[in-house]
Protein backbone atom coordinates (compact mmCIF):
# COMPACT_ATOMS: atom_id res chain seq x y z
CA UNK A 1 0.00 0.00 0.00
CA UNK A 2 1.19 3.65 -0.41
CA UNK A 3 -1.17 5.99 0.94
CA UNK A 4 1.84 7.62 2.84
CA UNK A 5 4.20 7.52 0.09
CA UNK A 6 6.90 9.60 0.32
CA UNK A 7 6.30 11.21 3.29
CA UNK A 8 7.84 11.38 6.82
CA UNK A 9 5.88 11.04 10.24
CA UNK A 10 7.37 11.48 13.63
CA UNK A 11 5.62 9.54 16.28
CA UNK A 12 5.89 10.03 19.84
CA UNK A 13 5.89 7.47 22.47
CA UNK A 14 6.34 4.68 20.17
CA UNK A 15 8.77 2.26 21.13
CA UNK A 16 5.96 0.08 21.80
CA UNK A 17 2.21 -0.51 22.30
CA UNK A 18 0.58 1.96 19.94
CA UNK A 19 3.00 4.59 18.91
CA UNK A 20 4.26 1.06 17.51
CA UNK A 21 1.70 -0.40 15.26
CA UNK A 22 0.82 3.02 14.14
CA UNK A 23 5.10 3.38 12.79
CA UNK A 24 4.72 -0.37 11.32
CA UNK A 25 1.23 0.84 9.67
CA UNK A 26 2.89 4.29 8.08
CA UNK A 27 5.84 2.01 6.70
CA UNK A 28 3.75 -0.38 5.14
CA UNK A 29 1.81 2.58 3.55
CA UNK A 30 5.26 3.85 2.09
CA UNK A 31 5.88 6.49 5.16
CA UNK A 32 9.69 7.10 6.46
CA UNK A 33 9.04 6.95 10.63
CA UNK A 34 11.12 8.67 13.60
CA UNK A 35 10.12 6.95 15.98
CA UNK A 36 10.69 8.79 19.47
CA UNK A 37 10.51 7.64 22.99
CA UNK A 38 12.28 8.48 26.56
CA UNK A 39 12.88 5.02 26.61
CA UNK A 40 15.45 5.39 24.12
CA UNK A 41 17.17 1.82 24.25
CA UNK A 42 14.08 0.05 23.98
CA UNK A 43 13.08 2.73 20.83
CA UNK A 44 16.23 1.69 19.39
CA UNK A 45 15.30 -1.39 19.22
CA UNK A 46 12.27 -1.13 17.85
CA UNK A 47 13.35 0.95 14.96
CA UNK A 48 15.92 -1.58 14.30
CA UNK A 49 13.47 -4.20 13.71
CA UNK A 50 11.24 -2.06 11.88
CA UNK A 51 13.82 -1.62 8.56
CA UNK A 52 16.21 1.16 6.97
CA UNK A 53 13.01 3.45 6.85
CA UNK A 54 12.93 3.66 10.51
CA UNK A 55 15.06 5.90 13.04
CA UNK A 56 15.10 6.45 16.57
CA UNK A 57 15.51 9.63 18.95
CA UNK A 58 15.44 10.41 22.31
CA UNK A 59 12.52 12.47 23.48
CA UNK A 60 11.03 13.83 26.19
CA UNK A 61 8.11 15.71 25.44
CA UNK A 62 7.69 17.47 29.02
CA UNK A 63 11.26 18.99 27.54
CA UNK A 64 10.93 21.76 25.09
CA UNK A 65 14.77 22.16 24.34
CA UNK A 66 14.09 17.80 23.99
CA UNK A 67 10.97 18.20 21.61
CA UNK A 68 13.10 21.05 19.16
CA UNK A 69 16.26 18.81 19.05
CA UNK A 70 13.86 15.55 18.01
CA UNK A 71 12.60 17.39 15.39
CA UNK A 72 15.61 19.08 14.10
CA UNK A 73 17.32 15.44 13.82
CA UNK A 74 13.78 14.15 12.13
CA UNK A 75 14.91 16.93 9.58
CA UNK A 76 18.09 16.21 9.09
CA UNK A 77 17.33 12.35 8.37
CA UNK A 78 14.57 13.04 6.67
CA UNK A 79 14.72 16.26 4.88
CA UNK A 80 10.82 17.36 6.37
CA UNK A 81 8.13 16.12 8.19
CA UNK A 82 4.70 15.55 6.81
CA UNK A 83 2.67 13.64 9.80
CA UNK A 84 3.15 14.39 13.54
CA UNK A 85 1.34 11.61 15.36
CA UNK A 86 1.46 12.64 19.46
CA UNK A 87 0.98 9.98 21.10
CA UNK A 88 3.20 9.91 24.28
CA UNK A 89 1.39 10.06 27.64
CA UNK A 90 1.02 8.29 31.03
CA UNK A 91 -1.97 7.45 33.01
CA UNK A 92 -2.59 8.36 36.45
CA UNK A 93 -5.43 7.24 39.21
CA UNK A 94 -6.30 8.32 43.09
CA UNK A 95 -9.32 9.38 44.61
CA UNK A 96 -9.85 13.17 44.39
CA UNK A 97 -8.74 13.91 48.16
CA UNK A 98 -5.46 12.07 47.29
CA UNK A 99 -4.17 13.61 44.23
CA UNK A 100 -0.83 15.68 44.85
CA UNK A 101 0.59 18.29 42.99
CA UNK A 102 3.09 16.49 41.72
CA UNK A 103 0.84 14.16 39.78
CA UNK A 104 -1.26 16.45 38.58
CA UNK A 105 2.28 18.59 37.11
CA UNK A 106 3.50 14.83 35.80
CA UNK A 107 0.41 14.04 33.95
CA UNK A 108 -0.14 17.39 33.03
CA UNK A 109 3.82 18.32 31.73
CA UNK A 110 3.54 14.92 29.38
CA UNK A 111 -0.34 14.84 28.43
CA UNK A 112 -0.96 18.40 27.93
CA UNK A 113 2.24 20.42 27.47
CA UNK A 114 3.98 17.99 25.79
CA UNK A 115 1.48 17.87 22.16
CA UNK A 116 0.74 21.29 22.65
CA UNK A 117 4.72 22.37 22.38
CA UNK A 118 5.40 19.27 19.91
CA UNK A 119 2.71 20.40 17.66
CA UNK A 120 3.96 23.91 18.03
CA UNK A 121 7.43 23.23 16.78
CA UNK A 122 6.09 20.65 13.92
CA UNK A 123 3.84 23.11 12.40
CA UNK A 124 6.52 25.83 12.92
CA UNK A 125 8.57 23.62 10.25
CA UNK A 126 5.51 23.21 8.56
CA UNK A 127 4.45 26.69 7.40
CA UNK A 128 8.30 27.36 6.97
CA UNK A 129 8.37 24.75 4.36
CA UNK A 130 5.26 25.44 2.81
CA UNK A 131 4.03 21.95 3.98
CA UNK A 132 0.26 21.09 4.09
CA UNK A 133 0.74 18.34 6.68
CA UNK A 134 -1.29 15.94 9.10
CA UNK A 135 -0.88 16.29 13.09
CA UNK A 136 -2.64 13.69 14.88
CA UNK A 137 -2.75 13.93 18.50
CA UNK A 138 -4.23 10.96 20.77
CA UNK A 139 -7.25 11.51 23.28
CA UNK A 140 -9.39 9.28 25.10
CA UNK A 141 -12.61 8.30 26.09
CA UNK A 142 -11.62 9.63 29.16
CA UNK A 143 -11.25 12.86 27.36
CA UNK A 144 -15.52 12.45 26.94
CA UNK A 145 -16.39 12.12 30.58
CA UNK A 146 -15.09 11.99 34.18
CA UNK A 147 -14.61 9.09 35.68
CA UNK A 148 -14.22 8.16 39.59
CA UNK A 149 -10.53 8.17 40.36
CA UNK A 150 -9.30 8.89 36.91
CA UNK A 151 -9.35 12.77 37.23
CA UNK A 152 -6.06 14.21 36.53
CA UNK A 153 -5.81 11.22 33.41
CA UNK A 154 -9.48 12.56 32.07
CA UNK A 155 -8.70 16.40 32.76
CA UNK A 156 -5.46 15.77 30.68
CA UNK A 157 -7.62 13.94 27.91
CA UNK A 158 -10.25 16.57 27.89
CA UNK A 159 -7.78 19.40 27.22
CA UNK A 160 -6.31 17.32 24.38
CA UNK A 161 -9.43 17.70 22.80
CA UNK A 162 -9.64 21.38 23.28
CA UNK A 163 -6.32 21.54 22.22
CA UNK A 164 -6.89 19.89 18.64
CA UNK A 165 -9.76 21.95 18.04
CA UNK A 166 -7.97 25.41 18.81
CA UNK A 167 -5.09 23.77 16.90
CA UNK A 168 -6.99 22.74 14.27
CA UNK A 169 -9.38 26.08 13.52
CA UNK A 170 -5.55 28.06 13.64
CA UNK A 171 -3.39 25.70 11.46
CA UNK A 172 -5.96 24.60 8.59
CA UNK A 173 -5.02 28.15 7.31
CA UNK A 174 -1.38 27.17 6.79
CA UNK A 175 -3.10 23.92 4.94
CA UNK A 176 -2.16 21.71 8.15
CA UNK A 177 -5.49 19.66 9.38
CA UNK A 178 -5.36 18.52 13.00
CA UNK A 179 -7.49 15.96 14.42
CA UNK A 180 -7.37 13.61 17.15
CA UNK A 181 -7.96 9.80 17.93
CA UNK A 182 -9.81 8.93 21.07
CA UNK A 183 -9.52 4.81 21.54
CA UNK A 184 -11.40 3.62 24.60
CA UNK A 185 -9.55 0.66 26.85
CA UNK A 186 -6.51 -0.60 24.41
CA UNK A 187 -4.71 -3.66 25.87
CA UNK A 188 -1.30 -3.49 26.45
CA UNK A 189 1.68 -3.65 28.49
CA UNK A 190 0.42 -0.48 30.24
CA UNK A 191 -2.53 -2.30 31.27
CA UNK A 192 -0.54 -3.88 34.09
CA UNK A 193 -0.22 -0.47 35.49
CA UNK A 194 -3.82 0.85 34.76
CA UNK A 195 -4.93 -2.76 37.03
CA UNK A 196 -2.69 -2.23 39.26
CA UNK A 197 -4.38 0.98 40.60
CA UNK A 198 -7.73 -0.03 40.02
CA UNK A 199 -6.71 -3.29 42.22
CA UNK A 200 -5.26 -0.64 45.00
CA UNK A 201 -8.54 1.62 45.09
CA UNK A 202 -10.93 -0.67 44.18
CA UNK A 203 -9.60 -3.56 46.50
CA UNK A 204 -9.75 -5.89 43.47
CA UNK A 205 -7.74 -8.81 42.51
CA UNK A 206 -5.08 -8.43 39.74
CA UNK A 207 -6.62 -9.00 36.38
CA UNK A 208 -10.48 -8.53 37.45
CA UNK A 209 -10.89 -4.86 36.31
CA UNK A 210 -9.31 -5.22 33.01
CA UNK A 211 -11.42 -8.85 32.51
CA UNK A 212 -14.71 -6.13 33.86
CA UNK A 213 -13.95 -3.32 30.99
CA UNK A 214 -13.23 -5.82 28.28
CA UNK A 215 -16.65 -7.68 29.33
CA UNK A 216 -18.19 -3.74 29.38
CA UNK A 217 -17.10 -2.94 25.57
CA UNK A 218 -19.83 -3.41 23.14
CA UNK A 219 -17.64 -4.67 20.63
CA UNK A 220 -17.33 -7.87 22.51
CA UNK A 221 -13.39 -7.12 24.16
CA UNK A 222 -10.74 -4.49 24.54
CA UNK A 223 -9.32 -2.73 21.89
CA UNK A 224 -5.58 -4.03 20.71
CA UNK A 225 -3.38 -1.45 19.02
CA UNK A 226 -3.70 -2.38 15.83
CA UNK A 227 -7.43 -1.79 16.18
CA UNK A 228 -6.82 2.04 15.69
CA UNK A 229 -4.41 2.04 12.56
CA UNK A 230 -6.91 2.21 9.81
CA UNK A 231 -7.76 5.56 11.27
CA UNK A 232 -4.39 6.94 11.67
CA UNK A 233 -3.20 6.03 8.45
CA UNK A 234 -6.31 7.28 7.11
CA UNK A 235 -5.87 10.90 8.97
CA UNK A 236 -2.58 10.96 7.82
CA UNK A 237 -3.45 10.80 4.08
CA UNK A 238 -4.90 12.67 1.61
CA UNK A 239 -8.14 11.28 2.17
CA UNK A 240 -8.40 13.47 5.47
CA UNK A 241 -7.61 16.86 3.78
CA UNK A 242 -11.35 18.38 4.33
CA UNK A 243 -11.37 17.00 7.95
CA UNK A 244 -10.41 19.67 10.43
CA UNK A 245 -10.48 20.05 14.54
CA UNK A 246 -12.21 15.97 14.87
CA UNK A 247 -11.46 13.81 17.44
CA UNK A 248 -12.66 10.21 16.28
CA UNK A 249 -13.90 7.71 18.75
CA UNK A 250 -12.35 4.41 17.98
CA UNK A 251 -13.27 2.33 20.87
CA UNK A 252 -15.86 -0.54 20.26
CA UNK A 253 -18.83 1.52 20.82
CA UNK A 254 -18.17 2.38 24.31
CA UNK A 255 -18.72 6.31 23.12
CA UNK A 256 -21.20 7.72 20.56
CA UNK A 257 -21.12 11.06 19.84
Amino acid sequence: MTRLLGKTALITGSARGIGRAFAEAYLQNGARVALADIDYERCQETAEALGDQAIALHLDVSDPASVLLAVDRTIAAFGQIDVLVNNAAVFSAAPIVEITPEEYDRVFDINVKGPLFTLQAVASHMISAGIKGKIINMASQAGRRGEPLVAVYCASKAAVISLTQSAGLDLITHGINVNAIAPGVVDGEHWDEVDALFAKYEGKPRGQKKAEVGASVPFGRMATAQDLTGMAVFLASSEADYIVAQTYNVDGGNWMS
